[in-house]
């Protein structure tokens, strides 16, 4: 009888215990450790952290991506980086997964191991045929920075170099690195970037299934107005893209005048409901007053219906990352991500665009801290997701996955 007693107070206590951590780990607007959903089940948690610098093995986390699979598992990439916050070194990609809509998350999953060199830059995308993910990256020696890249002070082996990998588990593994370099770089380029943020899969047209690859680079000054000495001026955009789900890669468009006033850079992309392609780009430093600029394409990729011009109305953005997502809606937004202050990385933001990206209005503003570089997902039909840099003393502090409901938009 005793036994019985007990066995039963046991079961009683556990379950209170149980009740008692669901509420106290429910994630609150802009808290540091938000790591699990709402002990109700209707209610969802608004925030969580799924990066936090010093935690984990690694100094800083940045460089976020965010992709849905297809089995609704949110896989939230970024740069794992082990020495500090510099963009060379030891660096890896790293992966955390969450299947309750970003309020909890997996344990951290290594993606792609630097081994004391440089990876980075992760762009994935959710193949729509297979349901595979496909993730494209960058790399360098760990021994060279981006500046000696951009002077052509290093040899191939060490320079920027892209690659490829698949997973056909949810994100739970994926293949071995392969390298794609010589089909999607050409030889005289001298800095690569994948994105960073999420790539694109085309949903209709005659190149439906086509994966979107947006990326930029560098090419050697020529002698002219470009070739001043001074900052370099020879920034361009390009898209790189795949028919056969990331097993092969071609390049696409590429923005090479190199005229030094629109130095397009860091580009980010999304399908519009006419079937078009948007591109959205740091300007990076050129001489037009802004930091956005944006382009359309009407082929796929393939080639630009004009070049990158400036985007006027997202002068509050500063010179940094940001990311564009076209909501399956019947309004059909157009979204972009980025912080909202001109001369700041700070007060992280989304604007919304009814006119595909003619132009943007701002339509909320989650939070006045530092912030930097960010990512956008869908959620569902009434919710989209942020991963995005933020801190107080500075933007990389931590990586937080923010919900916000579309309503609030």
């Amino acid at each position: 009888m005793i036994r019985k007693f007990l066995d039963r107070r046991l079961a009683v206590l556990a379950a209170i215990t149980v009740s008692v951590a669901a509420l106290v780990v429910v994630a609150r607007p802009g808290a540091d450790e938000a790591d699990s959903a709402d002990a109700e089940p209707e209610r969802r948690c608004v925030s969580s952290v799924p990066y936090a610098s010093g935690k984990g093995g690694y100094a800083t986390y940045r460089i976020p991506a965010v992709v849905q699979t297809r089995p609704g598992t949110l896989l939230a990439f970024a740069e794992g980086r082990t020495d500090g916050k510099q963009d060379a070194g030891d660096i890896d990609v790293v992966l955390r997964r969450s299947r309750d809509g970003g309020c909890t998350w997996g344990p951290l999953q290594v993606v792609a191991a630097g081994h004391g060199d440089t990876r980075g830059n992760p762009a994935p995308v959710v193949d729509l045929r297979t349901g595979n993910i496909v993730l494209v990256t960058s790399y360098n020696s760990g021994d060279v920075t981006e500046a000696q890249v951009l002077r052509g002070e290093v040899v191939h082996e060490q320079g920027r170099r892209v690659f490829v990998q698949t997973s056909r588990d949810d994100g739970r593994s994926f293949s071995a690195l392969k390298e794609i370099t010589s089909t999607v770089k050409r030889p005289d380029w001298r800095w690569y970037a994948t994105g960073p943020g999420h790539a694109v899969a085309l949903t209709r047209g005659e190149h439906a299934g086509r994966l979107i690859v947006p990326a930029n680079h560098s090419a050697p000054p020529s002698p002219g107005p470009a070739d001043t000495g001074q900052e370099p001026k020879y920034f361009g955009a390009h898209a790189i893209y795949s028919d056969d789900g990331g097993r092969s890669w071609r390049l696409g468009f590429v923005e090479d005048s190199y005229e030094g006033v629109h130095n397009a850079n860091e580009s980010t992309a999304a399908e519009l409901p006419d079937g078009r392609l948007y591109f959205n780009a740091r300007n990076q430093k050129g001489a037009s007053v802004g930091n956005r600029l944006d382009a359309y394409s009407s082929d796929g990729g393939a080639t630009l219906d004009r070049g990158y011009e400036d985007q006027s109305s997202l002068n509050d953005v500063p010179l940094v990352q940001s990311s564009v997502l076209q909501l399956a809606e019947e309004r059909g937004r157009l979204l972009l991500s980025a912080p909202s202050m001109p001369t700041d990385r700070a007060a992280m933001a989304v604007w919304s665009s009814s006119d595909g990206g003619r132009s943007f209005g701002k339509a909320m503003t989650l939070s006045s801290k530092k912030a930097a570089y960010s990512d956008l997902v869908q959620l569902d039909a009434e919710t989209v997701g942020v991963l995005y840099e933020r801190g107080i003393e500075a933007a990389y502090e931590v990586i937080e996955f923010r919900r916000i409901p579309l309503k609030a938009l």
